[in-house]
């Protein structure tokens, strides 16, 4: 089976997600259904649901087998995904998400058109933020409604736990790099946030939650860990070089990262190797989202000038065939396997979107 057949289980996919919002409406107070729904128009918006994917090639690298079992599990992590992005959009001040408005922001128009008592602005955060917490049980319970044995869902719960518990790490250090000074955050806070938040969830746990429901022993994960967590590394370091403006016109991205303020790996090595100029021009426009066109475009130079975009893709690189290598030595995952986790790799380093 190949990433294009995984593919082609989006749309029971999204029927599962669906029916996971119908069951909770027909169980739920009245009051509380119109936020189900928000929710739900949330998480069916869009997106390109990779890490679903990922836990079924987690499960059919564990079997062999059609991954239509894994399904709810593939489910519960567009449920958390849902609530990491409507919790950081909050944090990040974001005003639109998937084409649409943010859901903070959405509630904060509602309340605000109906003319509500109170700060439309701090409702929108406080709802926001228990709509993002809602998604939790969702996840949780599309995990154990998985066709799997006792304990593979267990494993698959305690994976979660896991999950969610070094995800709130790395956001935790993500938040705090923000607030230091460019020249004080190394090249190791950037990817100690980098291994702990996006490796973790988007790729090593989907990975281990569709493996562990398969059936294989966690004792056996060891290569499929080491793999992930340098591709993940990998992803998210080609998503900050997106999120910086490179290759702008085929991503359809701005400079948004460097307005933003974001201590990625481009501005840390960025300011270590440049002069006082080159960290005056940087300086301009992280963190400021009034920075003109031709700030971000300096700032885009001094980051090509002084050779940290290389860098950035020479450790993309790096990353990317040590995980090939092990891939291609390990003997805990079949060989049969070991060509879907190539297009795996493929698709998450040599992205444009």
């Amino acid at each position: 089976m190949d990433l294009d057949a995984l593919f082609r289980f989006l749309p029971p996919l999204e029927r599962e997600l669906r029916a996971s919002y119908r069951r909770e409406r027909a169980r739920s107070p009245r009051t509380v259904r119109p936020y189900l729904n928000v929710n739900e128009e949330f998480t069916l918006r869009g997106g390109k649901r990779f890490r679903a994917i990922l836990v079924l090639a987690g499960y059919h690298l564990a079997t062999g087998k059609d991954p239509r079992p894994a399904l709810p599990a593939a489910a519960a992590l567009e449920h958390f995904q849902s609530w990491m992005l409507i919790h950081d959009d909050i944090i990040d001040h974001a005003e639109t998400r998937r084409g649409g408005p943010t859901v903070h922001r959405a509630l904060a128009t509602v309340h605000a058109t109906e003319q509500r008592e109170g700060s439309s602005d701090e409702y929108g955060v406080g709802m926001g933020i228990t709509l993002g917490d809602l998604e939790e049980p969702f996840v949780i319970e599309s995990i154990l409604a998985t066709r799997a044995t006792p304990a593979a869902r267990l494993a698959a719960v305690a994976e979660y736990a896991r999950m969610t518990r070094l995800t709130a790490y790395g956001q935790l250090l993500d938040i705090r790099n923000g607030t230091l000074p460019p020249g004080t955050v190394t090249e190791e806070d950037v990817l100690a946030v980098h291994r702990l938040k996006s490796a973790i969830y988007t790729v090593v746990a989907p990975l281990k939650i569709g493996s562990l429901l398969g059936g294989t022993p966690a004792t056996r994960l060891v290569d499929l860990e080491a793999i992930g967590t340098d591709l993940g590394i990998a992803f998210q370091l080609r998503d900050d070089v997106l999120g910086a403006g490179f290759d702008a016109e085929a991503s359809g991205k701005s400079a948004n990262d460097l307005v933003e303020g974001k201590r990625t790996l481009l501005v840390v090595r960025a300011w270590q190797e440049g002069h006082d100029a080159d960290r005056s021009r940087l300086g301009r426009v992280l963190g400021n989202p009034g920075a003109t066109p031709e700030d971000v475009d300096r700032a885009r130079e001094v980051i090509r000038a002084t050779g940290s975009l290389e860098y950035s893709e020479r450790r993309i690189a790096d990353l990317t065939e040590r995980a090939l290598r092990r891939l291609g030595s390990s003997r805990t995952i079949r060989a049969g396997a070991k060509p879907l986790l190539r297009e795996v790799a493929d698709k998450l380093v040599r992205r444009s979107t």
